[in-house]
């Protein structure tokens, strides 16, 4: 498709994804888009629209994707962007974009920034610490790089090659907790490698290539797997197999980079002038190459047309209205699932009646599942899998589409420390087409819960270092339910029987807060929650993600002692303990801990867990951690305890630092 964007599309006031990659679109983005209330995806990437960055798109107030790479946008971007609170992915690669990137501390849920292949520039962007992915590849940034980027725990790659970045390099950026993807080459950074330096075991990519570094390549890098790349080249090292440059080039190069700030700007003048008709001509001859390309579509599209046979059309009549409903909501999906395609499920999707009937036996009593809260049946699909159906008795008689705004939150529920949702199902009354039940299927977890491999009576308990693992398991799958869906799931009410384990002894999370439980006839809320509080919505509502952190402590706290905490006095006892602890040696606290996991664990491991564990479970929520706080130092006691070992980490039952 090609022309401009046509402003009716702001008609569009339902619309939440508009995705239109890979087509002609030009001119600038209609201002009628800012309509869209409603928008929480918008991807243009691939096209030929024009302009500037539209100041309005703060107007979007639900907005998480924006992508507007592979265009041709120009000038600078308006500080408005500061204000996209719900933004977590932006991608403006690819443009003619330049000048200072506005501040973005204030967006806090932003995880992935790409700007690369623009003119930003010169300094480095402020941003917060919790980004995943940031990308600044081919820029015009000349400054140094912020101490602070060492506290980026969550970041996983780190792309800021092809610029100008000067001053000392960071190694501390090599052991980030979550890297796995560490590109700063072509710069002019300075500074010395040391043998001592550590590596995060699981950065598969490493280029330092076309620096000023001297000094020893760290043995970290030198022994590296085979799966992982390491590019060193073109510095001044004196270790390592890789063309190098003397020692004097780096020193000499690295005055220079002192020297070049003080140059006078009467001696630039004639070089900007020069590249401002470079780029005139350029223009020019870009817009013939365009007048002509614009022509040549056209005469292909043509031509395509005249050979195609008239599409068959289906009658109108042939689709009832739910049908109608589940084409509506699998193609408002359709971007939600590219993009969970990683994790090996299969795309989310409207499961017809007759196939959970001949899944579960037509719902015969021996597929219910033993002990689960309301009606949960054990069913096996046509291809063989094995997935979990849960049936809700609907309290108000209303047609589907009343429930689509619930089945959307669900189908985003896909984490690999979730148990994730694979499909709905919707069965209606036959006189008015109001639905009576809703079935939600997901995964099927076969081995046990959390606490049955810790202080149940299975024969096999978890060690050590699985129960590390496990327990950055759950906080993950928390993180995710908080920040990873739009709008997040809080006072998720979660005790350790909620968390499974599969064949791999990886833990996924099997309940959270969904509305659309309020909506059926089941007891929900009901039982003691771990923080105390019996089913009371509005209690557990107020400071929503610090009651999850309470809950986490508690699980912390089974973890550690190895038997079941099943009441508040239960939860005062055992933080007692541990309070003592703290201030006792390590003989001390082996008497607190699980006999189970014998002498396998290190003092410092411990102890981390000990002390957040103990701040999880203060009384005042606003002094509990933030559960980006828990993750860092479960993180942080899991590499302590693999050094301890001895083996790298990979060996270990993984705590998956890469998976988000």
């Amino acid at each position: 498709m090609w022309g401009p964007l046509p402003t009716v599309t702001g008609n569009l006031s339902s619309l939440e994804i508009l995705n239109l990659t890979s087509n002609y679109f030009n001119a600038t983005i209609p201002v009628q888009v800012s309509s869209l209330k409603n928008l929480q995806t918008l991807v243009l990437e691939g096209n030929m629209f024009t302009g500037t960055v539209p100041d309005w798109l703060s107007s979007l107030p639900l907005l998480a994707v924006l992508s507007l790479k592979n265009n041709s946008f120009h000038g600078t971007l308006p500080d408005s962007l500061s204000n996209l609170r719900n933004i977590r992915i932006l991608d403006l690669s690819m443009n003619h974009l330049s000048g200072q990137v506005p501040d973005l501390r204030n967006l806090t849920n932003l995880q992935v920034l790409d700007i690369q292949d623009n003119f930003f520039g010169p300094q480095f962007p402020s941003l917060h610490t919790k980004l995943v992915a940031l990308v600044l590849r081919n820029n015009q940034f000349h400054s140094g790089i912020p101490v602070e980027l060492s506290y980026y725990y969550q970041l996983q790659k780190l792309d800021i090659s092809f610029n100008g970045f000067v001053g000392p390099f960071l190694p501390s950026l090599l052991s980030l907790p979550s890297i796995t993807y560490l590109d700063v080459a072509k710069n002019r950074f300075t500074g010395m490698l040391f043998p001592n330096m550590s590596c995060n075991p699981q950065l598969a990519l490493v280029n330092l290539s076309s620096n000023l570094l001297t000094g020893d390549l760290p043995p970290c890098l030198q022994s590296a797997p085979k799966s992982r790349v390491v590019v060193y080249e073109r510095n001044c090292l004196s270790s390592g197999d890789q063309v190098q440059h003397p020692y004097s080039f780096c020193r000499i190069e690295a005055m220079a980079v002192k020297i070049l700030p003080h140059m006078h700007k009467e001696e630039r003048r004639p070089f900007s002038i020069a590249v401002l008709a470079s780029i005139i001509v350029g223009v020019i001859v870009g817009v013939v190459a365009l007048v002509g390309l614009v022509f040549l579509v056209i005469r292909r599209l043509n031509a395509q047309n005249t050979a195609k046979t008239p599409a068959t059309r289906l009658p109108s009549e042939q689709f009832s209205t739910v049908d109608a409903a589940k084409l509506i909501f699998d193609a408002r999906n359709i971007s939600q699932t590219m993009k969970l395609g990683a994790l090996g499920l299969p795309a989310y999707r409207t499961f017809f009646l007759e196939e959970l009937k001949e899944a579960t036996n037509n719902f015969d009593e021996s597929s219910l599942i033993e002990g689960s809260h309301g009606q949960i049946y054990k069913g096996k699909l046509t291809d063989g899998t094995i997935v979990a159906i849960r049936s809700l008795q609907m309290r108000r008689r209303q047609r589907s589409q009343s429930y689509m705004h619930h089945i959307e939150l669900i189908s985003k529920l896909r984490h690999s420390h979730l148990v994730s949702a694979l499909g709905h199902c919707f069965e209606c009354f036959p006189d008015d087409s109001c639905v009576s039940r809703i079935f939600l299927i997901t995964e099927s977890i076969p081995n046990g819960t959390l606490r049955g491999c810790i202080s149940g009576n299975r024969r096999q308990r978890l060690n050590w270092t699985q129960r590390i693992a496990a327990a950055i398991g759950v906080v993950k799958g928390i993180q995710f339910l908080h920040t990873g869906i739009v709008p997040g799931l809080f006072s998720n009410n979660l005790k350790i029987t909620d968390v499974l384990l599969d064949h791999n002894l990886h833990v996924k999370i099997s309940s959270y807060n969904l509305p659309l439980l309020a909506e059926s006839r089941e007891q929900v809320g009901v039982g003691v929650s771990s923080s105390g509080l019996k089913g009371n919505a509005q209690a557990r509502g107020k400071d929503g993600d610090k009651n999850d952190v309470y809950d986490l402590g508690v699980i912390l706290l089974e973890i550690i002692v190895g038997r079941p905490i099943t009441s508040k006095n239960d939860v005062v006892v055992a933080r007692d303990l541990l309070i003592v602890g703290m201030k006792a040696d390590d003989i001390a606290r082996k008497t607190i801990m699980d006999p189970a996991v014998g002498k396998e664990w290190s003092g410092e491991s411990i102890k981390t867990l000990m002390e957040i564990c103990i701040r999880c479970l203060h009384n005042e929520p606003s002094e509990r951690p933030s559960v980006e706080d828990v993750l860092w130092n479960l993180q942080f006691a899991a590499q302590v305890q693999d050094s301890w070992r001895g083996e790298p980490q990979s060996n270990l039952q993984s705590p998956d630092l890469s998976s988000q």
